[in-house]
């Protein structure tokens, strides 16, 4: 299982950015292979809009089974998000990444739809 956090470094231990689509970074972390990837984000600081709708086919080009973010998505993204059937959570925006898996796995975090 892939699981994208939206975070503001590439570390277990940066804080989670609580923005989708003008996060600073997306890690992914596969859990079969225990690997965690940072995949850079910072095209989104020169677009005016639509980033939402650009992050969410860029969950779908990494893979994503689950996103992890703080304050959620906005509706187009969400619309792109729901045919391909990846989870969204939000709630984790004042954790850091490690923090944020750890609240995925015990079910406490809000899954947006």
């Amino acid at each position: 299982m892939k699981i994208v956090f939206t975070a503001e470094g590439d570390s277990w231990e940066s804080p989670i950015d609580p923005r989708f689509g003008r996060a600073k970074m997306f890690l992914v972390y596969d859990e079969e292979s225990d690997k965690l990837e940072a995949i850079d984000n910072s095209e989104t600081d020169s677009m005016d809009q639509g980033v939402g709708n650009q992050a969410s086919k860029k969950m779908i080009t990494i893979g994503a089974d689950a996103v992890i973010t703080g304050n959620g998505a906005g509706e187009k993204a969400l619309k792109i998000l729901k045919t391909t059937g990846i989870a969204f959570y939000t709630g984790a925006g004042d954790m850091r990444v490690k923090e944020a898996y750890e609240a995925y796995k015990a079910n406490r975090l809000q899954r947006q739809y």
